[in-house]
């Protein structure tokens, strides 16, 4: 078996899909003040730029560029999520947790692993951030971009990048396949 190897790129910029454990019951959006202190902690801890993100129920998007000489984002994502499991009710049933879970001490909030990609360029750029902004409507959660409030969408508007009717109906957003 090939053992993946994630890119690291110091000062480099990054595509990231994060996921709740059990999607079914995605603690991220009802959960959003405990995400955003843990996100301020890190930041505060391990500096880095968030240049977009949503925050959907059972998954998050984000664009990360990190300080120049810098390429760990394993620590920062690594933080963010015990952060924000901490801060979460002890609530969850022991049974929903795995055993290899239980034996680490784990809660089981979130998947462990997440997906990453480094940014090539402009184009991908641009690309990653429609991507982002238009998930909302993709997953069903809005009806137009502008509606989902767990977005850095509005303030790409205030900076005159986006229109505020972008991506309002399905095929506005780009072709993001499934």
């Amino acid at each position: 078996m090939t053992q993946y190897r994630r890119n690291r790129v110091a000062g480099g910029t990054y595509f990231f899909t994060v996921v709740a454990a059990h999607r079914a019951n995605g603690p991220l959006v009802e959960h959003i003040a405990d995400l955003r202190a843990a996100f301020r902690l890190v930041i505060d801890e391990h500096p880095f730029e968030i240049e977009a993100i949503v925050i959907l129920p059972d998954h998050l998007h984000a664009l990360w560029t990190l300080p120049q000489g810098d390429a760990d984002y394993a620590t920062r994502w690594k933080k963010i999520k015990t952060n924000f499991s901490k801060r979460l009710p002890r609530n969850e049933p022991r049974e929903s947790r795995s055993a290899s879970r239980t034996a680490k001490g784990e809660r089981g909030i979130w998947q462990r692993r997440y997906w990453e990609h480094t940014i090539r360029d402009d184009d991908d750029f641009g690309a990653h951030c429609d991507y982002i902004h238009f998930n909302p409507v993709k997953h069903g959660y809005a009806r137009v971009v502008g509606d989902w409030p767990h977005s850095t969408f509005r303030q790409y508007v205030d900076r005159g990048v986006y229109p505020m009717d972008w991506g309002g109906s399905e095929g506005d957003g780009g072709d993001f396949g499934e």
